[in-house]
C-alpha cells in the first residue's frame, strides 16, 4: 500500500493553514534546532564523565582503523605519592650531607631530586648522588644549613619525595655521624667478615687491640648478635660470621667494650653486610691484575692501561673514588677493545688505604698477583730498550719463581718534573715528559694476595705479609717506576682539591709542610710558583719516550700517533 500525502496552497481548500503558524515562522525553525543540538552535547558529556569515572586513574584511549588492527596508547597518569624515604645520613667534608637509602626501600634513581627536611623548618634540594655498589643504596647529597655548621650534636635530616612533605610533631631526630667517626662499608670472606671504620683507630701507628672492640650485627639491641674482633688496624677491622641465621642485609655496628675507665660506646654505621661477593666468577682467575684509585682521571687511563696490558696486567680494577669526568665513557671504551677492566665505585673520601685493602679482598679469587700503582705511574725496565715489541711476558720476568716464598716484589720511583710542558701532552705523559729529579724515591709494589696479612695492613706502596713471606726491593736495573709527579701546572694544581690518602693532610691545610708528601717550594694555596715549567728538572730520562714510541706510534701523514690518542 502507498500512502501519499497531498498539499495544497489553493485559496478554495478546505483546510487551510493559519499564517500564524509556527512551523512557517524561520525564528521558530532555528530554535529548535538550538535545542535538539543542546540536548545531543548534555547527553555525550554525561556519557563521557560516566566513561571517565570507570576508567580512571588510567585514561585509555583505542583508535580503530579500516585494517584488522587495533592500536591501543595508554597513558599512565599514576603519581609518586609524596612520603618519606626511610634512609640514613654521614655528615660528609665540605658541609655536605651524604643521606643513603636504606636497603629496604629498593629506590631506583629518581628522575628529579629530593627535599631534606630539618628541624627548624629548613629544607634543602638533595640531589642524586650515585648508586653504591654490591648493595645498590640509592644516595643524595644535602647541603647542610649554616645554622647547624656549629652545631653539636647535628640532627640528621628526613629524606622525602617531595618539598611539598608535611613532617609529624612526633618526629625523631637521631644525631648525624660524622664522616671521621663511622662505619662506612664491609666486605665479607670466606670465613669472616671486615669492616672500614673512620675513627677508633687515628693516626698511623695508633692501633688499639682487637679486644677492645667488638662487631654487632643487626639494629635492634635485643636481637643484635656480637662476635669478637680478630684485627683492628688502621680502618681495618675483622670478626667471625655470626654463629645464626640472619636475613641479609644486616647493618653492622662497631662497639668500643666498656672499662673501669669508659663506658661502652658505639661506633655509628651506615654500613651492612652482605654474603660474599667477589669479581664475577666465568672469567677465571688470572696470574697479574692491577688495581688504582683514581678521581678525575679520565685523561690518562687509556695509556696506563694499554701500556701496562701490553706488558703482562692481564686485569684491571679501578676504584673511582667519586669522579665526575668522562671516565665511565674511557672505561665502556677499552671493555669494548677487549682490555679487562672492572670499575668499582668507592666514594669514601680520604680512605686510599681501606680502598687498597679492599681489592686485596675483592681481587683474591680472581687474581694472584696484584700490582699497586697510580695512574701517573709506569713500571719499567732499562732491560726492555733493545725489544722491538712488548710481551706479556715482560712483568712477569720481574716476579719471583713459584719455588720461593717471596710474597711481594717492590720497585722504587723516578720523580719527573713539567718538562716546559704548559698543558697535557697530546701523546701522554710517557711522551711529554722527560726531565726528573735524580735522588729516587719511594717504592711501588706487586703483591701475591695469598701472602697478605690477616690484619690488611697497607702503607700504600706495600702490604704486611704473613710471616713466612719474604719481600724483595728490586735494583733500579732491574725495574723502575717512572712517576710523572710534577707534570703541567694546569693538571698538578688538581691536587690541591682533594688528597686520598687517609694519613696525607690536604695541601691547603697549613700542616706538616715538611712532609714528603708536599711539593717543595710549593706553598698552601693552588698558586702556581714561579718558574715551575722548569722545575724538578736534574736528569734528562728519555728512555720510556723512546720505548713506548717505539711500541704504540702509528704513523700517519702529517707525523704519527700514539696507539692510546683518539
Amino acid at each position: 500500500m502507498t500512502l501519499t500525502f497531498k498539499t495544497s496552497s489553493s485559496p478554495s481548500s478546505n483546510r487551510s493553514t493559519p499564517k500564524n503558524f509556527a512551523g512557517d515562522d524561520p525564528h521558530y525553525r532555528s530554535y529548535r534546532a538550538h535545542t535538539t543540538t543542546l540536548f545531543f552535547v548534555l547527553v555525550s558529556l554525561s556519557f563521557f564523565g560516566l566513561f571517565s569515572l570507570y576508567y580512571s586513574p588510567n585514561a585509555i584511549y583505542r583508535a580503530a582503523q579500516a585494517k584488522p588492527r587495533i592500536v591501543t596508547y595508554v597513558i599512565n597518569v599514576h603519581r609518586q605519592p609524596i612520603r618519606r624515604i626511610k634512609s640514613e645520613g654521614v655528615l660528609w667534608p665540605g658541609w655536605e650531607i651524604m643521606m643513603i637509602v636504606s636497603p629496604e626501600e629498593n629506590l631506583t634513581p629518581p628522575p628529579q631530586n629530593y627535599t631534606c627536611f630539618y628541624p627548624n623548618g629548613e629544607k634543602t634540594t638533595a640531589r642524586f648522588a650515585v648508586t653504591l655498589p654490591f648493595t645498590n643504596r640509592t644516595t643524595f647529597k644535602c647541603n647542610l644549613p649554616g645554622v647547624y655548621r656549629h652545631h653539636h650534636p647535628i640532627p640528621t635530616p628526613i629524606l622525602a619525595s617531595s618539598e611539598s612533605f608535611e613532617l609529624s610533631p612526633e618526629t625523631l631526630w637521631p644525631d648525624l655521624p660524622l664522616w671521621n667517626f663511622v662505619v662506612f662499608d664491609t666486605i665479607s670472606t670466606e670465613h669472616d667478615v671486615v669492616l672500614f671504620v673512620k675513627g677508633p683507630n687515628r693516626g698511623l701507628g695508633s692501633n688499639k687491640p682487637p679486644g677492645t672492640f667488638r662487631c654487632v650485627f643487626g639494629e635492634e639491641s635485643d636481637s643484635a648478635v656480637r662476635t669478637v674482633v680478630t684485627s683492628s688496624v688502621q680502618e681495618v677491622f675483622r670478626c667471625p660470621y655470626p654463629n645464626v641465621t640472619m636475613d641479609y642485609p644486616v647493618k653492622v655496628y662497631l662497639e668500643k667494650v666498656a672499662n673501669d675507665k669508659e663506658a661502652m660506646k658505639v661506633v655509628p654505621s651506615v654500613a651492612y653486610f652482605s654474603p660474599r661477593r667477589t669479581l664475577v666468577e666465568t672469567r677465571g682467575k688470572v696470574l697479574l691484575c692491577a688495581t688504582t684509585m683514581v678521581y678525575n682521571v679520565a685523561k690518562y687511563l687509556r695509556e696506563w692501561v694499554m701500556y701496562h696490558a701490553a706488558i703482562g696486567i692481564q686485569r684491571f680494577i679501578i676504584y673511582d673514588n667519586g669522579s665526575d669526568d668522562e671516565l665511565n665513557d674511557v672505561v665502556e671504551g677499552l671493555k669494548s677493545e677487549r682490555y679487562d677492566v672492572t670499575k668499582v665505585l668507592w666514594i669514601w673520601p680520604k680512605t686510599q688505604e681501606a680502598g687498597f685493602s679492599h681489592a686485596a679482598v675483592y681481587g683474591n679469587d680472581s687474581c694472584t698477583w696484584m700490582m699497586y700503582l697510580d695512574v701517573d705511574e709506569f713500571l719499567f725496565s732499562p732491560v726492555w730498550s733493545n725489544q722491538s715489541k712488548p710481551s706479556d711476558q715482560m712483568i712477569k720476568s720481574l716476579l719471583p719463581s713459584v719455588q720461593t716464598m717471596i710474597g711481594q716484589v717492590s720497585f722504587k720511583s723516578l720523580e719527573f718534573g713539567p718538562s716546559n710542558q704548559t698543558k697535557h701532552p697530546a701523546g701522554g705523559v710517557t711522551q711529554g715528559y722527560t726531565c726528573r729529579r735524580e735522588e729516587e724515591q719511594r717504592h711501588k709494589s706487586i703483591v701475591l694476595l695469598s701472602a697478605v696479612e690477616h690484619s690488611l695492613y697497607t702503607a700504600i706502596h706495600h702490604f704486611s705479609l704473613r710471616g713466612e713471606y719474604e719481600w724483595r726491593v728490586a735494583d733500579t736495573e732491574e725495574g723502575v717506576v717512572n712517576h710523572y709527579k710534577y707534570q703541567a701546572w694546569r693538571e698538578f694544581k688538581a691536587k690541591f682539591k682533594r688528597r686520598v690518602s687517609a694519613y696525607v693532610v690536604d695541601w691547603t691545610r697549613v700542616s706538616n709542610p715538611t712532609s714528603r708528601d708536599r711539593t717543595p717550594g710549593l706553598g698552601f694555596k693552588p698558586i702556581e710558583p714561579e718558574g715551575w715549567a722548569q722545575k724538578f728538572c736534574e736528569v734528562v730520562d728519555m728512555r720510556l719516550k723512546r720505548l713506548t714510541r717505539k711500541w704504540f706510534k702509528h704513523s700517519e701523514k702529517n707525523g704519527y700517533r700514539m696507539a692510546w690518542q683518539k
